[in-house]
């Protein structure tokens, strides 16, 4: 009887450590991915220009310096940023966005993934209005966002689109709703809200003064 509780408070200690553990681990590893990922785009780009200026370690891949990389992507994104608000910039921007966006096949990719991107961080960003939308039974709601204000080219009147994000996943579903079947979470940040949706509500919400 002593074993079996002396087992199960191991298995409780095993499982809060996993909690505080588990986390840290994995933010930590996604992290130091993408950190290695984007280090990773200067010597391959300069060995396939030069092959011979970095050489290659012993396992036969091009030699880098840590760090270096992921500080060049970075510099070469905000120079982007800070240029891109100049006059001939913006127009040359302007230029390639309208060629990539009436390039068939390409359109498709291109329109897709700055749209995705705008609606996170850009000027036209989607999912800054949380909401509770009833798409079921009247009595069961689900956190959302809407996307869009107006659908009449869709033929419908007095509807939203609301962006439902799915728990434990970067998926959710898109879905047509009345006016009158959403709440705006007022009180509730964006942010919060889809931490609370994403996590399966297991995320707790900070009480706004």
């Amino acid at each position: 009887m002593k074993f079996r509780k002396f087992l199960s408070k191991l298995f409780q200690y095993f499982l809060q450590g996993l909690i505080i553990l588990a986390p840290i681990a994995i933010t930590i590893f996604a992290v130091t991915s993408l950190f290695d990922w984007i280090d990773s785009i200067l010597p391959n780009l300069i060995h396939k220009i030069a092959p011979n200026w970095l050489g290659v370690d012993e396992y036969g891949s091009p030699k880098r310096i840590p760090g270096l990389g992921f500080m060049v992507v970075v510099i070469i994104v905000l120079l982007v940023g800070y240029i891109s608000s100049s006059f001939i910039v913006s127009k040359l921007v302007e230029l390639l966005d309208k060629i990539l966006e009436k390039t068939p096949g390409i359109k498709i990719i291109y329109s897709t993934i700055k749209d995705f991107f705008e609606a996170f961080a850009g000027n036209k960003r989607k999912f800054d209005k949380a909401v509770l939308v009833s798409t079921d039974a009247n009595d069961v709601w689900r956190v959302g966002f809407i996307t869009q204000e107006e659908v009449k080219e869709f033929g419908l009147q007095d509807y939203v689109t609301v962006y439902v994000p799915q728990s434990y996943a970067f998926a959710g579903n898109l879905y047509f709703v009345k006016k009158e079947r959403v709440r705006v979470l007022s009180d509730i940040s964006s942010s919060d809200a889809m931490k609370f949706a994403i996590s399966g509500g297991v995320t707790e919400i900070d009480e706004t003064d």
